[in-house]
């Protein structure tokens, strides 16, 4: 599963409409298909909705902590 962006070509600036996808193959081709539609979003929220979505979580970092 992941998330497919895709840009907002008609409507406002810095827009996207995304949608969760699951990939599978039927007679040897792979195919798409969409488990949720998240519908139109701003460019700067799609790196929060991946990460939502992330096999692997990130870390988050806060400014007082030393790495």
């Amino acid at each position: 599963m992941f998330i497919k962006v895709v840009p907002n070509t008609k409507g406002a600036k810095d827009t996207c409409f995304c949608y969760l996808v699951e990939s599978y193959r039927e007679n040897g081709k792979i195919k798409h298909r969409t488990l949720k539609n998240f519908g139109l979003l701003e460019n700067d929220q799609v790196p929060y909705l991946k990460a939502m979505y992330a096999k692997k979580k990130p870390r988050l970092v806060y400014d007082d902590e030393e790495t």
